[in-house]
């Protein structure tokens, strides 16, 4: 007879799972760029400051697809037409990156060149 496995789990510690999935340089940039609405591919690598590549950002975009932040919507015309825009998961982590904005005002202002939305 088996004896019952002891469950596996992915993470650690909650702040792991969040930086898991929102960690490094762009995602939480592309995240806080679309947190007014729907955007277009162009207009999210218009918007983010500094700039980021067309292939970082394509990456990025599918690990936050996959992830549940965000979702992509593909309209059937030529030329292709895609939009994303947060899914519910994704809206809720806005007040903790307004937070994030904020704090870096309140302790780097002297270095910060572009300012939070408001």
């Amino acid at each position: 007879m088996e004896e019952p496995s002891e469950k596996q789990y992915k993470y650690a510690w909650g702040i792991d799972a969040a930086i898991a999935v929102i960690g490094g340089k762009w995602k939480p940039l592309i995240l806080y760029e679309l947190r007014d609405g729907t955007l277009r591919f162009s207009q999210i690598l218009r918007g983010i400051q500094p700039k980021i590549t067309q292939r970082m950002l394509t990456k990025e975009l599918r690990e936050l697809e996959k992830d549940g932040l965000i979702t992509r919507k593909v309209y059937p015309v030529v030329p292709p037409k895609v939009e994303y825009s947060l899914t519910e998961k994704g809206l809720s982590l806005m007040p903790i990156l307004d937070e994030l904005c904020h704090w870096g005002y309140e302790h780097m202002d002297d270095e910060i060149e572009f300012k939070c939305e408001e």
